[in-house]
């Protein structure tokens, strides 16, 4: 899992004032993963589900956003998600 972890680490230092993502649980060929924070108003939120994939493929792993597991928003503009990825391997 060192590669999602670097891809994690990438994608916060690049959203962390929007949004910062952690594991929450590595089984099999499933990963969840929960994303926290205002996000972006002008960005859509699943852009951020789908760029954690990106970077992910950056370090030579594949991994597809499923589901999301978790949807919770308060009324300043915060919320926290967490979303089940498939992990298909490495490149």
């Amino acid at each position: 899992m060192e590669k999602l972890e670097k891809a994690i680490k990438e994608f916060n230092k690049l959203h962390g004032r929007e949004a910062e993502v952690k594991v929450r649980e590595v089984k099999g060929e499933e990963v969840i993963l929960e994303f926290e924070g205002s996000f972006c108003a002008t960005c859509g939120l699943y852009d951020y589900f789908d760029d954690i994939k990106w970077e992910a493929m950056e370090f030579g792993l594949n991994i597809e956003p499923v589901e999301v597991l978790t949807a919770e928003e308060d009324d300043f503009e915060h919320g926290r998600y967490v979303v089940k990825y498939r992990l298909l391997g490495d490149k």
